[in-house]
């Protein structure tokens, strides 16, 4: 507790909450590379090529806030583009960075921020546990980042799974654990629990109620006009809530209404995954989730076996404009689905303990 309160008083320097929202520059945001669209097909027992993935610059956001993100139809768990997006707010006041990439990925990540800012790395905030958006902390926590999350991400990274061969779980690298935390509180949604200026930008840690996880953040760049929405919202491939990791379908319905209020219409809302989009492109998303959850909840209410609820087909409707539509991302969508219409768990310690399906 100590230590958590000198870090904050170290920082209070730069931690303000003014009222103006800023206009965004005509001229961003900017495109420089943008996520492949697949099909993509992996052979059986492919393993992810690492050191043939390369970080680079995607999106520019402003003069200094740029996107990272990896190589497409290398990694099978994210083929678009390697891992999830990474964001870097750069200057004289040093380098706020929005996730960390993979493990594997990290020295690539930094050679990548390298190429346009000198500045060290001060600040780091993790949107969510996945090991895309979290892997590289205790890398970056050695270059001097502070580290920052939902308490629940923090409790997960403390308390990691046990393996699945039924050894003990690894003892977790305590560099990467995030020193600053804040939760989610429900009377106040949306409201930052943390708020830098750097760099000539006012950024909020915005904490989120269970949505993809327990432990989301969203984290709103006010100048910019851009808010990192991580991986509630996905437009390549099916959504996908970690509810063994807290996260809840229904909790993504809550998270695109409340952006409605959070965002403006030009807002531009920077998912993990997929490509970059307005407030308004939630809405069909918001309109499919809820069409699915109806109609697994009537199949369910039928007695129909998660085998006769996937046979249905039910994302039919959504195929066509949907990127990245594997059998693999339906099936478990449904799966979700199918799970959370009845005899959801509950949340404890940031976990459910789902039901296992054979």
């Amino acid at each position: 507790m100590k230590r958590r309160a000198l870090l904050f008083l170290g920082l209070a320097a730069l931690a303000v909450i003014p009222a103006i929202v800023w206009a965004q520059g005509a001229q961003y945001p900017i495109t420089v590379v943008a996520p492949g669209k697949g099909p993509y097909t992996f052979p059986p027992g492919y393993q992810t090529p690492w050191d043939k993935i390369d970080i680079f610059v995607t999106e520019k956001m402003s003069a200094n806030l740029f996107v990272l993100h990896g190589s497409e139809a290398l990694d099978p768990a994210h083929p678009d583009s390697s891992g999830g997006r990474a964001m870097a707010l750069f200057g004289p006041d040093g380098v706020l960075l929005v996730d960390t990439e993979n493990r594997q990925t990290a020295e690539k990540t930094l050679k990548a921020i390298r190429g346009f800012t000198d500045a060290p790395i001060r600040i780091l905030v993790n949107t969510h546990i996945h090991p895309d958006h979290t892997g590289a902390n205790a890398f970056f926590a050695k270059q001097g980042a502070i580290i920052f999350s939902q308490e629940d991400l923090q409790s997960e990274m403390l308390r990691p799974p046990a393996r699945g061969n039924g050894q003990p779980a690894p003892a977790p690298d305590m560099a990467g654990i995030p020193v600053g935390t804040y939760k989610y509180n429900p009377a106040t949604p949306g409201q930052p629990a943390v708020t830098f200026t750097m760099n000539g930008e006012t950024v909020d840690f915005i904490p989120m109620m269970p949505s993809h996880t327990a432990g989301d953040t969203i984290v709103r760049f006010r100048k910019a006009n851009a808010i990192y929405i991580e991986d509630f919202y996905r437009n390549f491939g099916y959504p996908f809530a970690d509810q063994a990791q807290g996260g809840s379908i229904k909790g993504m319905i809550e998270a695109v209404d409340l952006f409605q209020k959070l965002a403006a219409p030009d807002t531009t809302l920077i998912p993990g995954h997929g490509t970059l989009i307005k407030k308004g492109d939630l809405l069909p998303y918001r309109a499919m989730l809820v069409d699915i959850l109806a109609k697994v909840k009537k199949l369910r209410d039928q007695n129909k076996s998660l085998k006769e609820v996937l046979a249905a087909n039910l994302t039919a409707p959504y195929d066509k404009a949907t990127q990245g539509d594997t059998q693999q991302s339906k099936d478990r969508f449904i799966t979700e689905v199918y799970d959370e219409v009845k005899d959801f768990p509950p949340i404890v310690d940031g976990k459910r303990t789902m039901p296992r399906h054979p």
